[in-house]
């Protein structure tokens, strides 16, 4: 059976759906079989990220009502035809016409042929936030280095552990090593310290990020540069390597703070 990783944030505009985007495609290039999951019903955002959205036939709330099966509803990137597929939310439905229970079958289903399920979960605690939750094992929280940012994640987080949900990790995004040394925005280990979960990833500030997202294009699958090579490591980090964070500095890498003792 694969994995299925929710990747959360609580709070909206903090890079979620680049992120599972990017994330996908770097588990993708690693050999991995890879769905991601786009739970924003009605507000769908994760097909236009990857370029796919004129590709659209059916999507999850048609294969939980029954009216297509799995297959016939995932789509394969162009670019990892064999290793990177999307099952897209619905545009027309909302968040209460979720049912949480053939959701889960749904994801349940994926598993047994893939090695990942990245679901997108909608910003939010609401019904939305739930139905996402519920079908995964393990989650990812996105958080940008601002303290409203932090706080809801801290909230999130609690709710993901009164869940259940085990083996949660922390992804910073964003992050501006010009700013932390100005004290403009917190540091990676005052925020580590703040939520008291592993981190996993640390995702630089890059206006090429949105370049690439506004086209329709995934960034790893284009680029080979710092933010590239960051969520490259970040995927092999949720592979279980050992790796160093990188210095976004770009002057050497630093010692890493913050593996598990």
């Amino acid at each position: 059976m694969g994995r299925a990783i929710v990747i959360t944030s609580g709070k909206g505009g903090v890079g979620k759906t680049t992120i599972t985007a990017n994330l996908g495609a770097s588990l993708a290039k690693l050999k991995k079989k890879v769905v991601l999951v786009d739970m924003d019903i009605g507000l769908r955002n994760l097909d236009v990220v990857m370029g796919l959205e004129n590709k659209i036939v059916y999507n999850i709330i048609d294969v939980a009502e029954g009216r297509c099966k799995i297959v016939q509803a995932l789509i394969r990137d162009k670019h990892l035809n064999n290793s990177l597929f999307l099952l897209p939310a619905s545009q027309i439905h909302t968040k209460d016409d979720i049912d949480i229970d053939k959701i889960c079958e749904i994801i349940r289903a994926i598993k047994g042929s893939f090695d990942y399920v990245l679901v997108d979960s909608p910003a939010g605690i609401e019904h939305g936030f739930d139905s996402a939750i519920t079908s995964a094992d393990e989650a990812l929280v996105v958080v940008t280095p601002d303290v409203s940012s932090i706080r809801d994640a801290d909230r999130v987080i609690g709710l993901l552990e009164n869940r259940g949900i085990d083996g949660t990790s922390l992804i910073i995004n964003r992050h501006n090593p010009k700013l932390v040394k100005r004290k403009k925005i917190l540091d990676a280990e005052s925020i580590v310290d703040v939520l008291g979960i592993d981190l996993i990833g640390i995702i630089p500030e890059d206006p090429q990020v949105m370049e690439f997202t506004n086209k329709g294009e995934i960034l790893v699958l284009h680029k080979n540069n710092l933010t590239a090579k960051a969520f490259q490591n970040t995927a092999k980090r949720i592979e279980g390597e050992d790796l160093s964070f990188l210095d976004l500095k770009k002057k050497k890498s630093f010692l890493n703070l913050f593996k598990k003792k």
